[in-house]
Parts: structure tokens; sequence; C-alpha cells
């Protein structure tokens, strides 16, 4: 529909611009359209949070990463359904390190947009990142560049993505690439900053401890994982251990019910063979006494 067409050209709009610019923009286009079906549906168009805002800038100006995250995703899940395990593992370790490179991606454009992220946005970013691999629908959302709010998803429930995105129809929508826009420039002759050199060594510094930050952070998750195997591995051997002293054992009680079970046979021979040498003593014991009774009567 063309009112449909409208609304979309008019969020992927508003979705691209700076967090602080949205709601004023978005209220002046909503006051444009006074009078018409599209004003309430802009009116209605939610401001993203910190997080949503920088994924849609990232879908913006880094489509590329986008892609990528999205095919890695694919991939992953395909290994997925077939249960291979090798590539499953070797797209698991990918999808890690793709969602971290891409969130410092993320964060530094949006430091070039004015905004810094904090560790608790970036941590919203990545899970979104992550659940647009593990969820094709997330994978959709994603790719819109419309979210107003993080995604999360294991894959294995679906998501609401209807409620993460400005309008259900973005869904399907693929948020065109833009270029960062460049800063006006003035009719004035232009002095060189005596201080750009340390503005440059600062910027570049802060990137560093950003960066060295997110080493820091990989390799403590790292040692977790290190620290998880190695007592998943002991248990793994103690277990086995276990069940071989069980099935040690068991061998030895099936070996000991065997013997039993010979004994068992031969007790019941030997109780019938009394029996009947019983009856025959009693079926004796019986003429003798009769033959006695007759004597005596």
């Amino acid at each position: 529909m063309a009112t449909d067409a409208a609304l979309l050209e008019i969020a992927d709009e508003l979705y691209g611009l700076p967090l602080p610019e949205f709601t004023p923009a978005r209220d002046a286009r909503a006051k444009e359209l006074k009078g018409t079906s599209l004003a309430a549906q802009v009116k209605a168009l939610r401001k993203p949070s910190t997080a949503a805002w920088v994924v849609n800038l990232l879908v913006r100006r880094d489509t590329d990463q986008v892609e990528q995250v999205l095919t890695v995703g694919a991939a992953l899940r395909e290994a997925q359904a077939s249960m291979s395990a090798d590539e499953l593992r070797a797209l698991s370790r990918q999808r890690r390190q793709l969602t971290a490179a891409v969130t410092t991606g993320a964060r530094r454009i949006a430091r070039e947009e004015g905004t810094r992220v904090t560790e608790a946005v970036a941590d919203q970013v990545e899970a979104t990142l992550t659940a647009a691999m593990v969820d094709e629908r997330c994978g959709l959302a994603l790719r819109s560049g419309m979210l107003t709010t993080a995604l999360a998803s294991t894959g294995l429930d679906p998501a609401d993505v209807e409620a993460a995105v400005a309008v259900p129809e973005a869904l399907g929508f693929a948020a065109p690439s833009r270029d960062a826009e460049p800063p006006a420039r003035p009719d004035l002759h232009v002095v060189r900053d005596p201080e750009a050199d340390a503005k440059a060594v600062a910027a570049a510094t802060e990137t560093l401890d950003e960066a060295e930050a997110v080493v820091v952070e990989a390799t403590a998750a790292y040692d977790e994982t290190v620290t998880a195997v190695e007592e998943l591995e002991a248990r793994s051997l103690q277990l086995q251990a276990e069940i071989a002293e069980l099935r040690s054992k068991i061998d030895e009680l099936e070996a000991s019910a065997e013997e039993t079970d010979d004994e068992l046979s031969d007790a019941e021979d030997a109780r019938a063979e009394a029996q009947s040498e019983l009856a025959d003593a009693t079926r004796s014991r019986d003429s003798a006494a009769a033959a006695l009774a007759k004597l005596k009567g």
C-alpha cells in the first residue's frame, strides 16, 4: 500500500537521525502531515532506546559488517539444523568474535556521532547482534534499521520482534547505507588547531583504552570457559571410573546369580527326591499300622 510505503520512508529517515533529533523531527513531520492518515502513525513512532539507536546507526553506517553478521548467523542456524558439531563449534566461536568486534565498531561510530556508549548499552548492542544471528526474524528486525528496543533471543523460543520495531511493516525492509554527514564548511580561512595533534593522541589513546578493555573482558570470559572445561573433564573422568566400578560389580553379581541358580536347581531336585522318599515311607508306615491293627483285632 502507498500509505505503508510512505510511512516506511518517513520512519527510515527518522530512525537514521541523531538520537536527540528524533523527537522534534518526528513531531515536526506529524505536524506537516496534519489532516492525513499518516499524521497519527508518524506521531506514534517511538523514540529508540540508546542501544537500539546505536544498532540502527550501525546498520546504516557499516552495512557490510551487518550483512556479515546475518550471513554468519544463517550459516550457524544451518549447522544447528544439520547437527554438524565441528562446524557448529567453529561458527559459535566466530559468532562470539564477530559480535564483539562489531560491537566495538558500533561504539566507535556512535562516539563519532557524539554519543558515548556505556558498557551496559554495549552489552545490549551485542545481545541484539547475537539475537539476529540465532533468530532469523530478529535478523530481519535488525536489518530494518528501525529498532526501538534492543533484542534478546536464544533461538529456542520465538522473539516478539514486532514489538521491537517501529512498525510491523519494517520486517523485510532493509535500511539503505548512508555515509556520515560531513560537517558544514564555513566560508572562513581555516586555521590549523594548535592542539590538533594532542587531540588526535587523546582520541587514539581513548580508542586503545576501550580496545584493551574489550581484550580484558574477552580474556576473562576465555579463562572462565577454560575453567569450566577443566572441571567438566575431571567430572567426566570421575563418572567413567564410577561406571567402570559399577560394571565390575554387576559382572560379579551376575556370576553369583548364575551360581545361585545352579544351586537352587540342585536343591529343588533334592527336595523332589526327598518328597518322593517321604511319600514311600509314609505309605509303608500306614500299611504296617494297618497290618498290626488287623492282628490285634
